[in-house]
């Protein structure tokens, strides 16, 4: 059993790093106690899927005063949400099982972020 800087084998410690990623404490936790590049990528990545979530529902919900456009920023902000439960899920998943999975788009920022830091 191959375990990390924090005791915890590095599937548990990258899924982890993303079942709290909304959190975002534990994510930068890990990158800041980890040398597991593994668990660094998931924790990266973790954070800037949440961001860009974030940053998409705020940029969405500034529309929502508008009055003709709220049903559609309800409906915008209700598949973006299915969307971000989905991903989250699936990265859980890929992280627990030891795949290293890339989330379209924001998965090869976290990768750029990482060689950075």
């Amino acid at each position: 059993m191959v375990t990390t800087g924090t005791g915890l084998k590095k599937e548990t410690a990258a899924a982890l790093a993303v079942l709290l990623g909304p959190t975002l404490v534990v994510p930068v936790l890990f990158i800041l106690l980890e040398k597991d590049e593994f668990v660094k990528f998931w924790a990266f990545q973790s954070i800037v899927t949440v961001v860009a979530f974030w940053i998409t529902f705020w940029a969405i919900g500034l529309f929502v005063f508008t009055i003709i456009l709220a049903p559609i920023v309800a409906i915008a902000n209700g598949l973006l949400m299915i969307a971000g439960l989905i991903v989250w899920l699936t990265s859980v998943y890929k992280a627990w099982q030891g795949e290293r999975w890339e989330v379209p788009f924001l998965g090869k920022l976290a990768v750029k972020l990482m060689k950075n830091a």
